[in-house]
This record gives structure tokens, C-alpha cells and sequence, in this order.
């Protein structure tokens, strides 16, 4: 695999060539370009880039993610719009916890842990009410993880 380093809003980022969809890719330079503001379908949102190490492939891998504020940490859904599988990031930050987290042009590492399952459903519950279409991303198969993201 080919990694090459892409300049980014907050200095030089390493960015897989050969990971992830296009969709994915051009989020990401948009972000990256534009201070963290991205357009279309995601406007307003609130998304982060989330670097994780490969489980396999020991390549960092780039995500962008809408994430809840929750005090002083960021939680991440790994709902994979709904699929009966969890997404490849998630599988990478349990192998390799130790993330990268780019909100706006802040960019800084974080520990990646899975929410207690005791907060499990009154996270939802709260980013269902700020972002109504995240009811459709439970899993019936699946307990959906939930990711706190903690600046170290």
C-alpha cells in the first residue's frame, strides 16, 4: 500500500491513497481545506476527522464522523447507517485505541474507549433529539458501539 502525506488546514496530515470511498476522501479535503466546514448533505453538521491505525494493515485510515459533544469528550457512532456490521474504523480503534481527532483546524490525539453501557441509551436518545435521522441507524442485529473520544 502507498501512503503519501497531503498538506491539510493544520499542517501535514498522513492520508491512505488507496483508502476509502471517494465520498469519504473528498469530505475529508474539504474539510481539511475549508477549517473543518464541509457543504452539501453534511452542512451544519458537527464532524470530526478520525485517524485510526489499520488493524491489519498498520496504515493510518481517515474517517469524517459526526460526532455529540458530551463534557469534555466527543462521542462517535459506529452505526454504519444502519448495517448489521460495524464499521472497519471501529474494528481498527479496538485493535489500536490510540486516535488522532480533527475538530475545525484543531487537530490532537485522543484515547478511544466503548461508552459504559449504562450511558449507552441516553446518548442516543440525545443525538436523536439533535439529529432526528440518526433513529434510523440502530441496528436491529446489533447493539450499536457508542466511542468516546478523550483528548490525552
Amino acid at each position: 500500500m502507498t501512503n503519501e502525506t497531503r498538506p491539510g488546514s493544520s499542517g501535514r496530515h498522513p492520508e491512505p491513497v488507496d483508502g476509502g470511498s471517494e465520498f469519504n476522501r473528498q469530505v475529508v479535503a474539504e474539510f481539511r481545506a475549508n477549517g473543518g466546514a464541509v457543504g452539501g448533505d453534511l452542512a451544519g453538521l458537527p464532524i470530526l476527522l478520525l485517524t485510526v491505525v489499520g488493524a491489519r494493515s498498520g496504515e493510518p485510515r481517515t474517517t469524517p464522523l459526526v460526532y455529540l459533544p458530551d463534557g469534555g469528550r466527543l462521542v462517535v457512532f459506529a452505526s454504519n447507517g444502519g448495517a448489521d456490521r460495524d464499521p472497519a474504523w471501529y474494528r481498527n480503534l479496538v485493535a489500536h485505541p490510540e486516535v488522532t481527532v480533527e475538530v475545525g483546524a484543531e487537530r490532537h490525539p485522543a484515547l478511544a474507549t466503548p461508552v459504559d453501557p449504562a450511558e449507552h441509551d441516553a446518548l442516543w436518545a440525545r443525538q436523536i433529539a439533535v439529529r432526528p435521522q440518526f433513529a434510523d441507524f440502530r441496528s436491529t442485529v446489533r447493539t450499536v458501539p457508542l466511542v468516546a473520544l478523550t483528548r490525552v
